[in-house]
């Protein structure tokens, strides 16, 4: 039984997709909604962590995926912002600190040598996290 989710964002077209699949399933399943916003770093070794969002536009961007899903119908909703180089590892050891059930994610539309040579943040969460992982599209 589904009890907790985590939904990765990132502001774009296809993360709210899996957000709004994430609310949907979570006012569904009477389910705890966790958002999160990988911000990513560079740097921080031998000179300043420079992050991709300043705290503002992170907390703007939380704040905004939570309205919507609220909107859409889910009751227990949280945020968080994780700071990180990478994005798929760092979604994957917070599902496991909070213990989702199910990971609920946006997937880009990548194919071909684009997909080769830039990856895929959803294919590496589906590959390697301990949980269910669902890809909107």
């Amino acid at each position: 039984m589904t009890t907790i989710i985590l939904c990765p964002v990132d502001g774009s077209e296809h993360a709210a997709k899996g957000l709004a699949l994430a609310a949907n399933l979570a006012r569904l399943k009477g389910a705890h909604l966790t958002i999160c916003a990988i911000n990513l770093a560079v740097g921080g070794a031998r000179g300043p962590t420079i992050k991709l969002w300043t705290e503002d536009e992170a907390a703007g961007l939380l704040a905004k995926a939570e309205a919507a899903a609220i909107a859409a119908g889910a009751t227990d909703v949280a945020t968080a912002e994780l700071v990180s180089s990478t994005a798929a590892p760092a979604i994957i050891a917070y599902a496991e600190e909070i213990g989702a059930d199910q990971i609920v994610m946006g997937t880009g539309d990548k194919r071909g040598l684009k997909r080769l040579v830039l990856g895929s943040v959803a294919a590496e969460v589906a590959g390697q996290a301990g949980c269910s992982v669902t890809v909107a599209r």
